[in-house]
């Protein structure tokens, strides 16, 4: 419990400091987000507030990591490592995609085709060390191994883990547009994998996962750093943290429930994130199909922001939303755990 502590509060102190040092960095060399002339009126005035934040995140999580590790004398494992390496190369894609934008001013930064390459060589990377390496089962799990336990082969995992990575640090992208939404829902979510990946630890017996100390331990390290980090991306936020925050938290979410078997609890956790790309998608699809969109602008926060909410309202609905899943998501894990499924029925254990 020690190391989740001192995970969390170290990497939430060196986002929290790392980040007030990069909004006046930033400012002064001016680094700052182009924003969409069609979008919301009332973001026109975020134009130029700096960005790639997502540093102070990812420095924070990396440092919190670390120092948990040498203060509690915890051991390293090989599915920490490969987590780390990949959140922080997810993290060099986005860096670079921010750099080109505010470089060019303009706010289309890698062109689709390398920005996907740029995921695919991380997503595909983090997979087959996963697999080969850090020795993670083939299985499709819902909250553990054995549930449903669909066997798919080394091969087919390794391609299913890309696809849920590059799926997920695209959703996390979608809805990082609006301030502090990103940052508040996803420590809302890494928070619930803290808890999975203890309660896992504790109760060996009852799930086959290798390393989950050290998952929950990278988990609460990107909880602090993304709330270090929402103190000063809270509306009205003084930095945003750019692709480089958005597609490192997005590749941490996939390999945390890759690695801690629990692929299928994701999107309940990550509703949020699954809600506003489902919007992307319908709408880009009713409007080549019928020419009609169903929005009035995609993301969906950005519809209810053009309907007249406020864009505080926005933020703390959407933050219940989320906060709403992830209880269901702890709820079904925790379900499951002591033998009871969601209609009251025994799967296989017994309470006294």
């Amino acid at each position: 419990m020690i190391a989740l502590l001192i995970a969390a509060g170290v990497s939430m102190g060196v986002s929290l400091i790392g980040t007030r040092i990069l909004v006046p960095w930033l400012r002064n060399r001016g680094v700052g987000q182009p924003i969409r002339l069609d979008g919301p009126q009332g973001h026109l005035t975020k134009a130029g507030t700096p960005t790639m934040g997502g540093v102070a995140i990812v420095a924070g999580a990396v440092i919190g990591y670390l120092v948990s590790h040498i203060r509690s004398e915890t051991i390293f494992t090989r599915s920490g490592l490969v987590l780390i390496a990949a959140i922080v190369a997810a993290s060099g894609v986005g860096l670079i995609d921010d750099w080109i934008k505010v470089s060019r001013e303009r706010n289309l930064g890698l062109n689709k085709s390398a920005k996907i390459v740029g995921l695919l060589v991380v997503a595909c990377g983090f997979a087959v060390m996963s697999m080969y390496w850090a020795q993670t089962s083939p299985v499709i799990a819902l909250t553990r191994a054995d549930l449903p336990g669909i066997s798919i082969g080394k091969l087919v995992w390794v391609i299913w883990a890309s696809i849920l990575v590059i799926a997920t640090a695209n959703a996390v992208n979608l809805t990082d547009g609006l301030d502090g939404l990103a940052g508040g829902s996803s420590a809302i979510g890494f928070s619930a994998f803290v808890i999975i990946g203890y309660w896992i630890f504790r109760h060996p017996e009852s799930y086959d996962v290798n390393h989950a100390l050290d998952l929950a331990i990278v988990a609460a390290a990107m909880t602090g750093a993304c709330i270090g980090f929402l103190w000063w991306n809270a509306p009205p936020a003084r930095i945003f943290m750019g692709d480089t925050g958005s597609l490192a938290i997005g590749t941490a979410f996939a390999g945390l429930a890759l690695l801690l078997e629990t692929h299928l609890l994701l999107p309940i956790i990550g509703a949020l994130y699954v809600l506003e790309t489902f919007s992307v998608i319908l709408q880009v699809a009713s409007y080549r199909l019928f020419q009609r969109r169903v929005f009035r602008m995609a993301p969906i926060h950005h519809h209810f922001e053009l309907a007249g909410w406020p864009e505080t309202t926005v933020l703390i609905r959407m933050w219940i939303i989320n906060g709403i899943f992830v209880a269901f998501a702890l709820g079904a894990f925790y379900a499951d755990f002591i033998g009871i499924d969601s209609t009251g029925f025994a799967t296989g254990m017994y309470l006294p």
